[in-house]
C-alpha cells in the first residue's frame, strides 16, 4: 500500500518526502509537532480522530514560541488531515504527526523571523504505545526536566524530547519501563512524555501548569472524566517524591500512551502493587470515549470514513 505525506503545501509518497540535511530544525531542533490519534472502529466501520481541532490549536501556539510560521487555519488543518487519512486509510489506528519546522538550509543563522519555515504531516499505524495492561514499573530520573526558563514545555518543541530520550533510555538501561522527572526544585513534573496523577485518600492530584508541565490535552480529558464520571475533581498542586512512594493509586496519561497504569517506583509497590480501582474506571472510560462509543463526548470525535 502506497503511504501519502502532506509536506509545504503538496501531497507527495512518503519516500518523495525529502528535507536536505543542512535543515535547520535537522541541525538544530527548530520545529514543534503535535502527536494526533484516530481509532478504527469495528462497530461503526471509520476512524475517530480525537480531539483534532484542541491539538492544531496548540500547535499554532507552540509554533509562535519559535517565530514559526503555519500558512493555516486551524479548520484548513483539520481538512488536511482528515485528507490524509483518507489517503492512508486502513482499519487500524493511526498517530498522526504534524510538524510545522525551520526548513532553511543555512545552518549560520540563528534570528528565529527571519529564518524559512516549512510544515508538514504524517501518519503511521499505533496500537498500544505501552502495552502493559497491568501496571509499569518506573524510576524518578537523574535526568532534570527542562524548565520554562530554558526551553518552554508548553510547546512541543522538537529540541526538547532530548531530554525525554535520556531519561527513558536511562530507564530502560535500569530494567524500567518509563521514567519520571523531577523540576529543579524537586517537584515530580511529569513522565518521559506524560503526563501524571496520583490517588490518595480518594483524592486525586497532577502537577499544576506552572511546573513546568506540558498542558496535556489528554490531562484535560482525564480531568474532565474524572470529574463528570467519578464524581473527582482534580487538585492541582506541586507533588514531592515521598508523595510518589505513599500514593494509593499513580497512572500516567498522553496521547501516545493513553492511560498507563503505575505499580511501582522506584522499587516500591503503588499501593497493593496491581492496578488501582479508580485507574481501572478512568482507563475504561478513556477507552470507550476516543473510540466514539460514548455519544456525550461525541464532540471530541471526528469521522472519517474511506473514499
Amino acid at each position: 500500500m502506497k503511504t501519502y505525506v502532506f509536506l509545504n503545501g503538496k501531497f507527495v509518497l512518503e519516500d518523495k518526502a525529502l528535507v536536505s540535511v543542512s535543515t535547520h530544525a535537522f541541525q538544530y531542533g527548530t520545529g514543534c509537532f503535535e502527536g494526533i490519534r484516530a481509532y478504527y472502529s469495528t462497530r461503526d466501520d471509520c476512524l475517530y480522530v480525537f480531539r483534532m481541532r484542541e491539538h492544531y490549536a496548540r500547535l499554532i501556539k507552540s509554533a509562535k514560541v519559535l517565530f514559526v510560521d503555519i500558512p493555516y487555519s486551524v479548520d484548513r488543518l483539520c481538512d488536511l488531515t482528515l485528507k490524509l487519512l483518507q489517503k492512508n486509510y486502513a482499519k487500524k489506528d493511526f498517530y498522526i504527526r504534524p510538524f510545522a519546522y525551520k526548513s532553511d538550509t543555512n545552518i549560520f543563522k540563528f534570528f528565529l523571523p527571519k529564518i524559512e519555515n516549512g510544515f508538514g504531516i504524517f501518519t503511521v499505524p499505533l496500537n498500544k504505545f505501552i502495552p502493559n495492561e497491568n501496571g509499569i514499573k518506573v524510576n524518578v530520573s537523574s535526568w532534570t526536566r527542562i524548565s520554562d526558563a530554558s526551553i518552554p514545555p508548553r510547546a512541543k518543541i522538537m529540541g526538547s524530547y532530548v531530554n525525554t530520550s535520556l531519561a527513558k533510555t536511562e530507564s530502560i538501561a535500569s530494567g524500567y519501563e518509563e521514567a519520571l522527572l523531577l523540576d529543579k526544585f524537586g517537584h515530580v513534573v511529569e513522565g518521559s512524555a506524560e503526563n501524571i496523577f496520583l490517588v490518595s485518600s480518594g483524592k486525586i492530584f497532577t502537577p499544576p501548569v506552572y511546573d513546568d508541565i506540558l498542558q496535556g490535552i489528554t490531562r484535560g480529558t482525564v480531568m474532565e472524566l474524572l470529574e463528570k464520571a467519578l464524581d473527582l475533581k482534580t487538585v492541582e498542586q506541586s507533588i514531592s517524591r515521598t508523595q510518589l512512594y505513599q500514593a494509593d493509586e499513580i497512572f500516567l496519561v498522553g496521547t501516545g500512551a493513553e492511560v498507563v497504569p503505575v505499580i511501582e517506583v522506584d522499587g516500591r509497590k503503588v499501593g497493593e502493587g496491581k492496578v488501582g480501582i479508580i485507574t481501572k474506571k478512568v482507563k475504561d472510560i478513556y477507552e470507550k470515549v476516543v473510540r466514539g462509543e460514548d455519544k456525550s463526548y461525541s464532540k471530541y470525535c471526528t469521522k472519517v470514513k474511506k473514499f
